[in-house]
């Protein structure tokens, strides 16, 4: 069951603010310039995956399709923590993707060493009108060398979804939601006396995302990356935020496994709360209906400072260095980053929408947040939302791996000493990546 309430038009528009075959895709009287009667490659980490995320994409674009039947749409399916490097291999052999979904993550480092191109040169005088609306801060995440080259396309961040019928199981309120470690603690005792795992953050995932270790940390009030671009890793309160996630499992209230393991658990459900992105938020919806009952709540604030998630996700970029295949590539772009696109991506998968005027607007999402409010708490929490940090360099991505593996899973599933080991990761980090 999944429980619905008003949604306030006003708030959200301000929260906002802050099968593998080929898909044939033509060109109605919009469709740039040589676009039309040419096929184009799509990368993506979403295609061909199982569940809301994989029949999302599909859906976009037998969208997609639909409106530009002679633009043909090539999908590959790439691992998300496969994206950059098997992007470099593609590259490197001469048979570069025309298109691809590019975690936050490994954005730096593609900017670096991919021949990622001008997204405004590619518009031209179609560019304003199509990025009117959309988030800037989303869109100045993807600019490098004074130009835009990546456009936000799935985004979230970090939510605490709960099973309400575990909530009342274990004696607790679930219109009271935890919004502090503190009351995660908690809550997370009393379900585990109830006989079920308590919580778990999803810090630790094969695809290496580092989202919620900086959500985490800007929650702890530190930071990832210091403002000149240093290593803030072991700071002080970089040490306290990953201690209180690391004492959820010492103290058995959080099981310590992988995120794959614990989303399973979750949709089985075993586990009381549940802090991830909100892009398995159809997933989890799915498994939920007719089983128990979903709610979510915002991410909790560590100490007296409000919480501050980042968000994660994925940009567009284009590698196409041929003019007619730039034309086509700008058309998937676009309409992947349109009103409809974006309703879509909400609907389908569980991202969140990035323009504002959709949210209420019946014609794209009005209609579904008075029906569905899984994704309200994410939203309304927009406005503290801090920005993705990257580490500097062409091995921005390495330095992300060697973070989440030589720091975060030790401390978290296996009870390594946080200060220690953060300080010796900051100093590998420093090494790699050049920095004080």
């Amino acid at each position: 069951m999944i429980r619905s309430r008003p949604v306030y038009a006003a708030a959200l528009a301000a929260g906002a603010l802050l099968g593998l075959s080929a898909c044939s895709t033509a060109a109605p009287s919009g469709t740039a310039d040589g676009a039309a009667g040419t096929t184009i490659t799509f990368s993506s980490y979403n295609y061909g995956t199982q569940g809301a995320a994989g029949t999302g994409t599909q859906k976009l674009l037998d969208r997609f399709a639909e409106l530009h039947p002679d633009i043909t749409v090539q999908p590959q399916a790439v691992a998300t923590a496969d994206v950059l490097t098997k992007t470099k291999t593609a590259v490197a052999a001469g048979a570069a993707p025309d298109v691809v979904q590019m975690g936050y993550s490994k954005l730096a480092e593609a900017f670096e060493t991919l021949p990622v191109q001008s997204l405004e040169s590619i518009a031209g005088e179609e560019w304003e009108p199509s990025v009117e609306g959309i988030q800037q801060a989303f869109v100045t995440t993807g600019t490098s060398d004074g130009a835009v080259r990546a456009l936000p396309y799935t985004v979230s961040v970090p939510t605490l979804f709960y099973n309400a019928d575990l909530f009342r199981d274990a004696g607790l309120d679930p219109e009271d939601p935890p919004t502090t470690i503190e009351e995660v603690r908690s809550d997370a005792r009393a379900i585990v006396d109830a006989g079920h795992h308590g919580v778990y953050f999803g810090i630790v995932d094969s695809a290496k995302s580092d989202y919620v270790t900086q959500s985490v940390i800007n929650s702890a009030g530190g930071t990832l990356v210091t403002p000149d671009g240093g290593v803030g890793l072991d700071s002080d309160e970089a040490v306290a935020g990953l201690e209180a996630v690391q004492q959820l499992t010492t103290d058995g209230l959080q099981p310590a496994v992988g995120l794959e393991d614990a989303l399973s658990d979750f949709a089985g459900g075993n586990l009381g709360m549940f802090v991830v992105s909100t892009s398995v938020s159809g997933q989890l919806e799915a498994a939920a209906e007719d089983t128990f009952e979903l709610r979510s709540a915002g991410f909790p604030a560590f100490g007296a400072g409000p919480a501050r998630p980042t968000f994660s996700g994925a940009g567009l970029v284009v590698l196409s260095e041929d003019p007619a295949e730039q034309a086509a590539a700008w058309e998937l772009v676009k309409f992947l980053t349109s009103k409809e696109g974006y309703t879509m991506i909400t609907q389908d998968i569980g991202y969140l929408p990035l323009r504002a005027d959709i949210v209420d607007d019946p014609e794209y999402l009005g209609g579904f947040f008075g029906r569905d409010d899984l994704l309200v708490p994410p939203l309304e929490q927009l406005d503290t939302v801090s920005p993705y940090q990257s580490f500097s360099g062409p091995q921005a991505n390495r330095a992300v791996v060697l973070l989440q593996d030589e720091a975060i899973e030790p401390i978290v599933l296996r009870e390594a000493d946080v200060r220690s080991t953060l300080g010796a990761t900051a100093d590998r980090l420093r090494d790699l990546v050049g920095t004080e």
